[in-house]
This record gives structure tokens, sequence and C-alpha cells, in this order.
């Protein structure tokens, strides 16, 4: 099944939403920081940069159970989560076109 593309505030709706998610569960908080390196006390700051939302969302997107407790958590499906992310600056090589 085809979704139509996402809007570039819904998909930053569905990566606020998974930044959420991650916050609530200290084990997905801890990961996340580790791999981006950004200290807890300067997620505010990042998140203002381009590109942090689509992090998020490749954050999610890597890692498959991460993946399916989001998109069952946010009754969003997977295909959806992964459109939203190339919908969003740095999320994909063709977003400079698509805009």
């Amino acid at each position: 099944m085809s979704f139509p593309p996402r809007s570039t505030e819904t998909a930053e709706q569905i990566a606020i939403n998974a930044l959420g998610f991650i916050a609530s569960d200290p084990v997905l908080l801890n990961r996340f920081l580790a791999i981006t390196g950004i200290e807890a006390s300067d997620i505010r700051h990042a998140a203002a940069q381009p590109g942090f939302l689509a992090g998020v969302l490749q954050f999610i997107a890597a890692h498959e159970p991460t993946l399916i407790a989001f998109s069952e958590s946010a009754s969003v499906p997977p295909a959806e989560i992964v459109k939203a992310l190339r919908s969003l600056p740095l999320g994909d090589d063709d977003y400079e076109r698509s805009t």
C-alpha cells in the first residue's frame, strides 16, 4: 500500500511525538544520547538545528523493535514514519528538490 507524501508539518509532528516517545523510556533516551553525542541538557538547543527531527526519526527507523513500538504507540504505520523522515530537512538526499 502506498501512502501520499507527508506534509512537512505532519512529518514534524510525528518526529516531535517520536522524541517524546524516546524521552519517556530511560533506556531509549540513554541510547539516543549516546549515539547522537547530545547531552540531555542540550536537547532543546539541538532540536532547533536543521536535521534534528530527521535524526530523531532516523534513530527510530534504524532499530526495528523501536520502530514497531513507536508505530504502535503513535498509531502510525512504520512506512508512514519513514515517509515522514524523508519529508524533513536532511531526512532525504532529495529534500531540496522536493520543496
